[in-house]
């Protein structure tokens, strides 16, 4: 079983590579919202009535482990895994091997970033803590490292598009 589908085929590899986006940016984003929301619940023990702004800036960094779900059911469903498997064991083990790489990367980037981002939520929920006025300018603390995991997502997507049309073309040539 293990040979077919990573020596013969590059089905686990493809697999894996999807597997480890979904689970590092799901630990991301536990990891980013259980910072921010430690500081939220000290905030909100004082100051319930910012509940709605506080639950804002705790749910960013939530959006790493759903960027590893879409790129785990772009993948699945690109390589014909999820309807398929005659379709998927054409695959080349080498684009499977270069897929388990391209979502490794983007599960370390998607991992990194929601723990960034759960700090940086924290720092903009003190501060909208102590100058509720300051919310617009709170949120875009967070969002400025929201955007190097969706970066790294539509690089991801780019990648997949890359080897799956242009990779498994030349390999079939």
């Amino acid at each position: 079983m293990l040979t077919f589908y990573f020596l013969e085929s590059g089905i686990g590899w493809t697999v894996l590579g999807a597997m480890t986006a979904l689970v590092l940016g799901g630990m991301g984003s536990a990891l980013g919202i259980s910072i921010a929301a430690g500081q939220g619940a000290g905030v909100l023990s004082e100051k319930p009535n910012l509940f709605g702004k506080v639950f804002l800036l705790i749910l960013l960094p939530g959006t790493q482990g759903l960027y590893g779900m879409v790129f785990a059911f772009l993948v699945t469903s690109f390589t014909g895994i999820q309807s398929s498997l005659v379709a998927a064991q054409q695959m080349p083990v080498g684009i499977g091997v270069a897929l388990g790489i391209v979502g490794f990367c983007l599960g370390l980037v998607l991992l990194l970033s929601a723990k960034y981002q759960g700090q940086t939520s924290a720092a903009a929920i003190n501060l909208v803590a102590k100058k509720e006025d300051q919310f617009g300018r709170g949120i875009i603390l967070p969002a400025l490292v929201e955007t190097y995991a969706v970066f790294g997502l539509l690089v991801a997507i780019l990648m997949l598009n890359w080897l799956l049309v242009d990779g498994v073309s030349r390999v079939a040539a």
